[in-house]
């Protein structure tokens, strides 16, 4: 992991996060006050697009990859690393919306929403937007 300033990501080989997503995740877990939680960044079926990003306050669980970043951890499933591996995550707050995003150069195409994706090894069909996007 390489960590550097403030206007560049913090990077690893496996998910780079933006400043702005880790002083997110930095604020998320401090409200939370356990020690043991870090952010899980995962990839599940559905969505608009045949798969979807998730991601939740957890805590590690066996097999998982775990990234330090900074002070917290970045725990990610095996299952989702063939997904996400070279992804970076961000935090975006505008006026239509306020959350986290996934920029994975694995995805070769994406809903509008930003939140499902396919690969191109089969990994989701496509289907219709049903996010309003």
């Amino acid at each position: 992991m390489i960590e550097q300033n403030q206007q560049s990501a913090v990077e690893t080989s496996v998910i780079s996060m933006t400043p702005i997503a880790a002083d997110k995740v930095r604020e998320l877990l401090a409200q939370e006050n356990d020690p043991a939680l870090g952010l899980r960044v995962f990839v599940a079926g559905g969505g608009c697009s045949g798969l979807q990003y998730g991601m939740t306050l957890d805590e590690e669980q066996e097999g998982d990859t775990v990234i330090n970043v900074g002070d917290f951890k970045v725990f990610v499933d095996e299952m989702s690393l063939t997904y996400i591996t070279g992804s970076e995550v961000d935090y975006v707050d505008s006026l239509m919306a306020a959350g986290f995003t996934v920029n994975n150069p694995n995805a070769v195409s994406s809903c509008g929403c930003g939140h499902s994706f396919r690969t191109a090894d089969g990994g989701g069909e496509a289907r219709g937007c049903a996010c309003g996007h």
